[in-house]
């Protein structure tokens, strides 16, 4: 059964124990549409999409899914595994900011399967499913930077373990890629105040097609939504931290305070001062939507 913790909004983690009949995960709903999985398959076969006619997937195994909202997984009868999945935004953690990212990143927006793994493979893989559900156990103990770490080994695993060569000739990437693949850059970037054409050379497309992509989906524009992300992170350190705006405006990247303040004025309404002193006096009761209240991007 799914493991429940204390950051389970961001991770997710299953067992999955052998059984007498077929089984069905659906791993594309809400709350986790946006998130990576990653599905190790120590045994027996597995379908994808609901497609029974389609190839099994022999195992043992190890499936790299990128986010998907009509992803299904089936496992025949007698199939076992983990089943491990992380949040956007603990996969901007995993994945980081080093030589290997940008190829990790890209590698992540497309399907990988790698099965009939080697024994000594399974020995190195094993142990990565075990330490994140083992993590996931601990409730609200369980540690994120913990959980990112043991995110980052297995998709290294992955990476590593795909034929990346013969990814090459593939069709270009989707809209839902690109967008997720945006969404990922932006996690680690907004505080350094990019432009979008760095963003969209980053992904290989053009910032035209970036803007197309974001209006058409989300109704809103790349700059909007590197804006939205800001906002969201200025306004949880006002509530939840005791830094001067100065030091808030620094941690954000802005050149100074009062450019900060403006920022957040023309966003929210009101100064940062005057949000802090709302979500502190009256949290209930005040018209400003706090950032407890933010819905991630849809």
């Amino acid at each position: 059964m799914p493991l429940e913790s204390g950051i389970h909004h961001d991770a997710r983690g299953e067992w999955m124990e052998p059984s007498i009949s077929r089984r069905t995960f659906r791993i594309g709903r809400a709350p986790q549409r946006w998130f990576h999985h990653a599905l190790f398959l120590s045994g027996g076969q597995a379908y994808l999409s609901g497609d029974s006619d389609a190839p099994a997937i022999t195992g043992p195994a190890i499936i790299f899914f990128p986010p998907s909202e009509s992803e299904t997984i089936i496992l025949a009868a007698g199939a076992h595994g983990s089943l491990v999945g992380v949040s956007p935004e603990i996969f901007a953690e995993a994945t980081g900011d080093h030589a290997e990212s940008s190829a990790l990143r890209l590698f992540a927006g497309n399907l990988s399967i790698s099965e009939f793994l080697a024994s000594e493979t399974v020995r190195e893989i094993a142990p990565l499913f075990a330490g994140f559900l083992g993590e996931m156990q601990r409730e609200t103990k369980a540690s994120r930077m913990v959980i990112a770490a043991y995110a980052r080994l297995i998709l290294m695993a992955s990476f590593r373990l795909a034929d990346v060569s013969q990814q090459a000739g593939e069709a270009p990437a989707s809209a839902g890629a690109i967008l997720q693949r945006f969404r990922q850059a932006v996690e680690l970037s907004f505080r350094h105040h990019r432009a979008i054409s760095d963003y969209a050379n980053e992904l290989g497309i053009s910032p035209d097609r970036l803007h197309d992509i974001c209006r058409r989906t989300l109704d809103r524009s790349p700059l909007e939504l590197v804006h939205d992300r800001l906002v969201q992170e200025a306004r949880l350190r006002l509530e939840r931290s005791a830094r001067s705006i100065q030091e808030i405006s620094d941690g954000l990247g802005f050149r100074d305070p009062a450019n900060f303040s403006h920022f957040f004025k023309r966003k929210t309404g009101v100064s940062p001062a005057r949000y802090r002193a709302l979500a502190q006096s009256s949290p209930d009761q005040t018209t400003i939507p706090l950032a407890s209240s933010y819905h991630d991007w849809p």
